[in-house]
């Protein structure tokens, strides 16, 4: 693999997560899992510790600049300093969530002016952000206002080994879903992940399977008319565009073996439809991808689970998986310019 030209930024997501323990868990592993170089974004003590509670031998080297990570990736794991709170797993607190948010903060400010190659975002608790003035439903729309899109140009796409999915409605009542819908909210969406396929993932010809919305994908009007008036002129559109987008699917059928391998990324019209397939499939290996950004970000698809931070329980794998995959992408991108 072509390597970036820079390493790739890490926010440390909230201190008392499992974000942490699985950073470290991921810099042991980074010659086995094939991953690129990266940073942490503050946050020095909460990974010493964080490590010694997970009993992993991580040695952290101290950087004052990003450009300083590629050389010392190989010796330990890179973390610039300055930002730092006490670690309490389990625990979350308004100074950890402060660390959170610089860190975030100053991650995507390193992807932006390209001292990273693209960013990784551990977990965080949205509420807890909620309380040191951080106002957005995430960390996507939050991106998308840092790269000045507005939030619908970024687009949630959720990738493992055998699967990538992508909710048009994210994070809304799901009696809202069908007034939200739209031939052009569709076809927007549509074309972001169809050029994202191409230039991140480096498939030539992408083919989209956009799902229905009712059961049996309306049984031609039979359970709801939203296939036939929304969802069947968005196809049209985008098959007048070029773009390969099969369906309306019956969401029944759509996850099987035999149907996956019939495209490269199923359209979903809300939350549950694109996320519990996935998370069924592969939860220890999802990652939260955001297409349609000038910068490359991932992040595992899981959240802080509090629950089980510093018992060692945790699962590494997602982690693993989205600095890979951020790694992958900025690296065809440096490659094609």
């Amino acid at each position: 693999m072509t390597q970036p030209v820079a390493p790739l930024a890490v926010s440390i997501g909230d201190p008392a997560g499992i974000g942490p323990e699985l950073i470290g868990d991921a810099w042991l592993q980074r010659e086995a899992a094939s991953l690129s170089p990266f940073f942490v974004v503050g946050g020095a003590q909460v990974l010493q510790q964080a490590c010694a509670q997970r009993s992993l031998a991580v040695p952290l080297i101290e950087i004052a600049a990003a450009a300083e990570a590629a050389t010392a990736f190989a010796r330990g794991l890179p973390v610039l300093t300055d930002l730092d709170c006490e670690y309490h797993p389990g625990r979350p607190s308004e100074e950890g969530a402060a660390l959170a948010l610089n860190s975030l903060e100053r991650a995507s400010a390193h992807a932006k002016s390209g001292e990273a190659s693209g960013l990784v975002t551990a977990p965080i608790a949205k509420s807890e952000l909620a309380k040191v003035g951080f106002n957005y439903p995430g960390q996507t729309e939050y991106l998308a206002h840092v790269c000045d899109l507005a939030a619908r140009d970024a687009v949630m796409m959720l990738a493992s080994p055998s699967l990538r999915t992508v909710p048009l409605t994210v994070h809304c009542a799901l009696a809202d879903v069908p007034r939200l819908l739209s031939v052009d909210l569709i076809c927007h969406k549509a074309r972001i992940v169809h050029a994202s396929l191409e230039r991140d993932f480096g498939i030539e010809r992408p083919r989209l399977a956009i799902c229905g919305l009712n059961p049996h994908a309306g049984e031609d009007g039979k359970f709801g008319d939203e296939e036939h008036r929304i969802i069947l002129p968005a196809i049209a559109a985008l098959r007048e565009e070029g773009i390969d987008a099969t369906g309306p699917h019956p969401a029944d059928a759509l996850f099987t073996p035999r149907a996956r391998a019939n495209y490269h990324a199923a359209i979903c019209m809300y939350h549950d439809q694109a996320l519990i397939p996935l998370k069924a499939l592969e939860f220890d290996e999802g990652v939260n991808v955001t297409l349609g950004l000038p910068i490359i970000r991932t992040s595992p698809d899981h959240g802080t689970a509090f629950d089980i931070a510093g018992t060692g329980l945790a699962d590494p794998g997602a982690m693993i998986a989205a600095i890979r995959m951020a790694g992958e992408c900025a690296a065809r991108r440096a490659a094609h310019g």
